[in-house]
């Protein structure tokens, strides 16, 4: 079975790279956010002018970078949503909450710590997992529906 995948979330931490070198030989076609963080910040301003209220900044980039977002998480067979230990990542529940709407089986990713704050983006998931190795051998099972 081939699948589109996007993997939402934090930025901070290499587990897209796990998860994608775990699933190596799978019919996967990956796609996400952009991942660098002063491009995903700074897009707005630096294509369509500079904002003197960060407000209006911030703004700009996210309008930006929702054009990727929703279209990427829109045509996704997968979403697989990371939630890191260092930041709060409001815009990775956003993802989940939209892919959610739209019906998409979704992955998440998190710490145990993080359970009672995502309890309801865990009732949305399809599945839950600890470790970028456990989200691969879930895409592994569900494409090839082997253990």
């Amino acid at each position: 079975m081939k699948l589109n995948v996007y993997l939402a979330g934090e930025i901070h931490t290499d587990w897209r790279e796990t998860v994608i070198a775990a699933c190596e030989g799978l019919d996967i076609e990956w796609s996400g956010p952009v991942t660098d963080h002063g491009a995903s910040d700074d897009c707005g301003v630096e294509i369509f002018g500079a904002e003197q209220d960060k407000f209006w900044h911030d703004r700009k980039g996210a309008s930006l970078n929702a054009i990727r977002i929703r279209t990427g998480i829109e045509r996704c067979d997968v979403l697989v949503v990371c939630f890191g230990e260092k930041y709060k990542q409001w815009n990775a529940a956003f993802d989940a909450g939209y892919a959610a709407a739209l019906g998409k089986p979704i992955i998440v990713l998190q710490p145990p710590e993080h359970d009672h704050a995502l309890k309801e983006v865990d009732a949305a998931a399809n599945a839950v997992a600890r470790t970028p190795e456990q989200v691969a051998r879930a895409l592994r099972y569900v494409t090839t529906a082997k253990l």
